[in-house]
């Protein structure tokens, strides 16, 4: 299977797409339960994560700190591959928006579920183009 740069790119926007459906899912979740007595909110980590593991790569690439001299050696330090990393939820259990214990904020939720619809399409129009883009290269091929 070809390994380049656009398969790379064409991974990360897949990552991405992955992210907001589980995004959009949790948001959702946190509305649905909006009046629920107790009920803590979620939300979805994942671009942090990503540039972490990308910014690993680089750093890795360009100092390597530690160089074994036989083969049995353990290295120390390796790269976190940016295909290992998935969106994770987390609970909000520390904050509190009602007496009752709910902390859904329904204006911030909103927000939240409309910038990741504007994600998700930016997403789909970059994949979109990519394939345009392949088609354009392989007709000319």
């Amino acid at each position: 299977m070809f390994d380049g740069p656009g398969m790379r790119s064409m991974q990360m926007l897949e990552m991405g797409l992955s992210a907001t459906s589980a995004r959009r899912d949790v948001i959702a979740n946190n509305i649905a339960n909006v009046d629920v007595p107790n009920f803590k909110r979620s939300e979805i980590s994942f671009e942090a994560d990503l540039k972490r593991a990308v910014d690993s790569e680089r750093s890795f690439a360009e100092q390597p700190l530690l160089k074994t001299l036989h083969p049995g050696h353990i290295d120390g330090r390796r790269p976190i591959d940016y295909r290992s990393v998935q969106p994770t939820s987390h609970t909000d259990y520390l904050s509190t928006m009602r007496a009752d214990g709910n902390n859904v904020d329904m204006e911030d939720e909103m927000s939240k579920m409309v910038r990741n619809q504007m994600q998700y399409s930016l997403f789909i129009d970059r994949i979109g183009s990519q394939f345009r883009n392949w088609n354009t290269f392989i007709r000319l091929a």
